[in-house]
Protein backbone atom coordinates (compact mmCIF):
# COMPACT_ATOMS: atom_id res chain seq x y z
CA UNK A 1 0.00 0.00 0.00
CA UNK A 2 2.76 2.37 0.85
CA UNK A 3 4.72 1.96 -2.71
CA UNK A 4 0.91 2.74 -4.51
CA UNK A 5 0.79 5.78 -2.57
CA UNK A 6 4.14 6.81 -3.55
CA UNK A 7 3.52 6.16 -7.10
CA UNK A 8 0.54 8.31 -7.03
CA UNK A 9 2.49 10.80 -5.34
CA UNK A 10 5.19 10.78 -8.25
CA UNK A 11 1.74 11.03 -10.76
CA UNK A 12 0.32 13.49 -9.30
CA UNK A 13 3.88 15.80 -8.79
CA UNK A 14 4.32 15.48 -12.89
CA UNK A 15 0.74 16.27 -13.78
CA UNK A 16 0.73 19.68 -11.40
CA UNK A 17 4.15 20.12 -13.42
CA UNK A 18 2.60 20.09 -16.70
CA UNK A 19 0.06 21.90 -15.44
CA UNK A 20 2.63 24.65 -14.40
CA UNK A 21 5.12 24.19 -17.47
CA UNK A 22 2.69 25.07 -19.60
CA UNK A 23 1.83 28.78 -19.07
CA UNK A 24 5.15 29.52 -18.49
CA UNK A 25 5.82 28.62 -21.39
CA UNK A 26 3.52 30.71 -23.68
CA UNK A 27 4.82 33.39 -21.50
CA UNK A 28 8.15 32.75 -22.81
CA UNK A 29 7.34 32.42 -26.26
CA UNK A 30 5.30 35.66 -25.79
CA UNK A 31 8.16 37.68 -24.60
CA UNK A 32 10.75 36.40 -27.45
CA UNK A 33 7.72 37.09 -30.12
CA UNK A 34 7.69 40.80 -28.54
CA UNK A 35 11.81 40.81 -28.79
CA UNK A 36 11.19 39.86 -32.20
CA UNK A 37 8.88 42.90 -32.94
CA UNK A 38 10.47 45.41 -30.79
CA UNK A 39 13.68 44.65 -32.84
CA UNK A 40 11.95 44.81 -36.41
CA UNK A 41 10.48 48.21 -35.32
CA UNK A 42 14.04 49.25 -34.00
CA UNK A 43 15.98 48.38 -37.69
CA UNK A 44 13.16 50.38 -39.36
CA UNK A 45 13.44 53.45 -37.38
CA UNK A 46 16.87 53.15 -38.33
CA UNK A 47 16.87 52.61 -41.52
CA UNK A 48 14.36 55.32 -41.80
CA UNK A 49 16.80 57.52 -40.20
CA UNK A 50 19.53 56.46 -41.75
CA UNK A 51 17.96 57.25 -45.06
CA UNK A 52 17.02 60.70 -44.01
CA UNK A 53 20.48 61.62 -43.04
CA UNK A 54 21.64 60.41 -46.36
CA UNK A 55 19.12 62.25 -48.78
CA UNK A 56 20.70 65.46 -46.84
CA UNK A 57 24.35 66.22 -48.65
CA UNK A 58 27.23 66.07 -46.17
CA UNK A 59 27.76 69.81 -47.26
CA UNK A 60 24.60 71.10 -46.04
CA UNK A 61 25.03 69.75 -42.44
CA UNK A 62 28.16 71.10 -42.32
CA UNK A 63 26.92 74.51 -43.26
CA UNK A 64 23.91 74.38 -40.90
CA UNK A 65 26.95 73.56 -37.75
CA UNK A 66 28.63 76.64 -39.12
CA UNK A 67 25.98 78.27 -38.58
CA UNK A 68 25.15 77.44 -35.31
CA UNK A 69 28.62 78.48 -33.94
CA UNK A 70 28.87 81.32 -35.61
CA UNK A 71 26.05 82.74 -33.88
CA UNK A 72 27.24 81.97 -30.40
CA UNK A 73 31.04 82.81 -31.62
CA UNK A 74 29.67 86.28 -32.39
CA UNK A 75 27.21 86.85 -29.48
CA UNK A 76 28.68 89.44 -27.16
CA UNK A 77 28.01 92.47 -25.29
CA UNK A 78 26.88 93.94 -28.20
CA UNK A 79 24.52 91.42 -28.82
CA UNK A 80 21.30 93.55 -27.60
CA UNK A 81 18.65 96.09 -28.40
CA UNK A 82 16.31 98.54 -26.72
CA UNK A 83 12.85 97.33 -26.23
CA UNK A 84 10.87 99.66 -24.20
CA UNK A 85 11.74 103.37 -23.67
CA UNK A 86 9.94 105.22 -20.42
CA UNK A 87 9.59 108.90 -21.14
CA UNK A 88 7.99 111.42 -19.37
CA UNK A 89 7.06 115.23 -20.22
CA UNK A 90 4.78 118.09 -20.19
CA UNK A 91 2.10 119.62 -22.57
CA UNK A 92 2.08 122.56 -20.54
CA UNK A 93 -1.69 122.51 -20.92
CA UNK A 94 -4.56 121.45 -18.80
CA UNK A 95 -6.19 118.31 -20.24
CA UNK A 96 -9.96 117.82 -19.40
CA UNK A 97 -9.66 113.87 -19.48
CA UNK A 98 -13.49 113.08 -18.88
CA UNK A 99 -14.22 115.09 -22.45
CA UNK A 100 -11.17 113.11 -23.49
CA UNK A 101 -12.56 109.50 -22.71
CA UNK A 102 -15.57 110.08 -24.00
CA UNK A 103 -14.60 111.62 -27.44
CA UNK A 104 -12.03 109.18 -28.24
CA UNK A 105 -12.24 105.48 -28.55
CA UNK A 106 -8.67 104.43 -27.66
CA UNK A 107 -8.82 105.66 -23.98
CA UNK A 108 -9.45 104.15 -20.52
CA UNK A 109 -10.18 106.46 -17.55
CA UNK A 110 -11.41 105.42 -14.36
CA UNK A 111 -10.47 108.26 -11.71
CA UNK A 112 -11.60 106.00 -9.01
CA UNK A 113 -9.18 103.77 -9.38
CA UNK A 114 -6.16 105.65 -11.27
CA UNK A 115 -6.19 109.73 -11.73
CA UNK A 116 -4.58 109.30 -15.16
CA UNK A 117 -5.79 108.59 -18.34
CA UNK A 118 -4.86 105.89 -20.65
CA UNK A 119 -4.03 106.41 -24.39
CA UNK A 120 -3.47 103.43 -26.40
CA UNK A 121 -2.01 104.29 -30.41
CA UNK A 122 -1.59 102.10 -32.79
CA UNK A 123 1.62 103.39 -34.55
CA UNK A 124 3.89 103.46 -33.24
CA UNK A 125 2.58 100.70 -31.17
CA UNK A 126 3.10 102.84 -27.37
CA UNK A 127 0.76 103.70 -24.83
CA UNK A 128 0.55 106.74 -22.72
CA UNK A 129 -0.35 108.01 -19.58
CA UNK A 130 -2.01 111.37 -19.11
CA UNK A 131 -2.92 113.69 -16.46
CA UNK A 132 -4.92 116.69 -15.80
CA UNK A 133 -1.94 118.82 -15.56
CA UNK A 134 -0.83 118.08 -18.49
CA UNK A 135 2.24 115.94 -17.45
CA UNK A 136 2.45 112.56 -19.74
CA UNK A 137 4.14 109.61 -19.02
CA UNK A 138 4.64 107.53 -22.52
CA UNK A 139 6.11 103.59 -22.88
CA UNK A 140 6.30 101.05 -25.11
CA UNK A 141 8.70 102.99 -27.87
CA UNK A 142 12.07 101.12 -29.08
CA UNK A 143 13.30 104.59 -30.03
CA UNK A 144 13.21 108.34 -29.23
CA UNK A 145 11.72 108.79 -33.06
CA UNK A 146 8.96 106.70 -31.88
CA UNK A 147 8.51 108.66 -28.96
CA UNK A 148 8.23 111.69 -30.46
CA UNK A 149 5.95 110.46 -33.30
CA UNK A 150 3.76 109.36 -30.29
CA UNK A 151 3.66 112.62 -28.77
CA UNK A 152 2.44 114.01 -32.04
CA UNK A 153 0.05 111.28 -32.11
CA UNK A 154 -1.62 112.52 -28.94
CA UNK A 155 -1.44 116.70 -29.62
CA UNK A 156 -3.26 115.28 -32.97
CA UNK A 157 -5.68 113.82 -30.81
CA UNK A 158 -6.29 116.53 -28.14
CA UNK A 159 -6.91 118.72 -31.61
CA UNK A 160 -10.50 116.66 -31.63
CA UNK A 161 -11.57 117.98 -28.06
CA UNK A 162 -10.57 121.93 -28.39
CA UNK A 163 -7.01 121.45 -27.20
CA UNK A 164 -3.97 123.31 -28.86
CA UNK A 165 -0.76 122.30 -27.88
CA UNK A 166 1.98 125.46 -29.45
CA UNK A 167 4.87 124.08 -27.92
CA UNK A 168 7.06 121.03 -28.56
CA UNK A 169 7.57 119.12 -25.58
CA UNK A 170 10.92 118.31 -23.72
CA UNK A 171 10.81 114.50 -23.14
CA UNK A 172 12.88 113.18 -20.10
CA UNK A 173 14.20 109.62 -20.44
CA UNK A 174 13.31 107.90 -17.44
CA UNK A 175 14.45 104.07 -17.65
CA UNK A 176 15.24 101.82 -21.02
CA UNK A 177 15.12 98.09 -20.94
CA UNK A 178 17.18 96.23 -23.06
CA UNK A 179 17.19 92.71 -23.61
CA UNK A 180 19.95 90.60 -25.60
CA UNK A 181 22.77 87.95 -24.62
CA UNK A 182 26.43 88.06 -23.31
CA UNK A 183 27.23 84.93 -24.93
CA UNK A 184 28.16 82.26 -22.09
CA UNK A 185 26.05 80.04 -19.97
CA UNK A 186 25.95 81.27 -16.24
CA UNK A 187 25.86 79.24 -13.26
CA UNK A 188 23.53 81.40 -11.47
CA UNK A 189 24.29 79.71 -8.05
CA UNK A 190 27.55 80.79 -8.15
CA UNK A 191 26.97 83.94 -9.04
CA UNK A 192 24.50 84.13 -6.33
CA UNK A 193 26.85 83.22 -3.74
CA UNK A 194 29.66 85.33 -4.89
CA UNK A 195 28.34 88.41 -6.09
CA UNK A 196 26.70 91.60 -4.32
CA UNK A 197 23.53 93.01 -4.20
CA UNK A 198 21.85 89.86 -6.17
CA UNK A 199 18.85 88.20 -5.27
CA UNK A 200 17.66 84.76 -6.68
CA UNK A 201 15.19 82.53 -5.78
CA UNK A 202 14.59 79.44 -8.56
CA UNK A 203 11.54 78.04 -7.25
CA UNK A 204 9.61 81.19 -7.26
CA UNK A 205 11.48 82.60 -10.73
CA UNK A 206 14.28 81.43 -12.89
CA UNK A 207 16.61 84.52 -13.33
CA UNK A 208 18.70 86.37 -10.78
CA UNK A 209 18.48 89.84 -10.23
CA UNK A 210 22.17 91.87 -10.42
CA UNK A 211 22.05 95.52 -9.30
CA UNK A 212 25.51 96.96 -11.00
CA UNK A 213 26.34 99.69 -9.02
CA UNK A 214 29.29 101.30 -10.90
CA UNK A 215 26.55 101.74 -13.69
CA UNK A 216 23.51 101.94 -12.01
CA UNK A 217 21.89 99.03 -14.15
CA UNK A 218 19.97 96.19 -13.11
CA UNK A 219 20.11 92.84 -14.75
CA UNK A 220 18.08 90.21 -15.05
CA UNK A 221 20.57 87.01 -15.79
CA UNK A 222 19.26 83.73 -17.70
CA UNK A 223 21.58 80.22 -17.18
CA UNK A 224 21.62 80.14 -20.65
CA UNK A 225 22.95 83.84 -21.32
CA UNK A 226 20.24 86.13 -22.03
CA UNK A 227 20.04 89.36 -19.82
CA UNK A 228 17.60 91.70 -19.11
CA UNK A 229 19.12 95.39 -18.78
CA UNK A 230 17.00 97.84 -16.49
CA UNK A 231 17.77 101.57 -15.26
CA UNK A 232 19.89 103.23 -18.12
CA UNK A 233 19.02 106.47 -19.74
CA UNK A 234 20.45 106.33 -22.69
CA UNK A 235 21.98 103.82 -25.27
CA UNK A 236 25.35 104.54 -24.54
CA UNK A 237 24.54 103.72 -20.82
CA UNK A 238 23.24 100.62 -21.75
CA UNK A 239 26.37 99.29 -23.60
CA UNK A 240 28.62 100.61 -21.05
CA UNK A 241 26.92 98.91 -18.55
CA UNK A 242 26.94 95.43 -20.31
CA UNK A 243 30.78 95.76 -21.06
CA UNK A 244 31.09 96.34 -16.87
CA UNK A 245 28.88 92.71 -16.54
CA UNK A 246 30.67 90.67 -19.02
CA UNK A 247 34.06 92.12 -17.46
CA UNK A 248 32.73 91.20 -13.69
CA UNK A 249 31.10 88.17 -14.81
CA UNK A 250 34.67 86.96 -16.39
CA UNK A 251 36.66 87.93 -13.54
CA UNK A 252 34.52 85.45 -11.36
CA UNK A 253 36.44 82.04 -10.96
Amino acid sequence: MVKKTNKTKKAVKKKTAKKVSKPKKKIIAKKIVKKTIQKKLVKKVAKKSLAKVKKKPVQTIKSSVKKVSEKYANAGPKDIRIVNIVVSTSLEHDIPLEKMAATLSNTEYNPEQFPGLVIRIKDPKTSALIFSSGKVVCTGARSIEKVEESIDRIIESLKKIGINITIKPKLNIQNIVASGSIGMDLNLNVLAMKLDNTEYEPEQFPGLVYKLMEAKATFLLFSNGKVVCTGTKSEAEVHAALDKLVETLKAIK
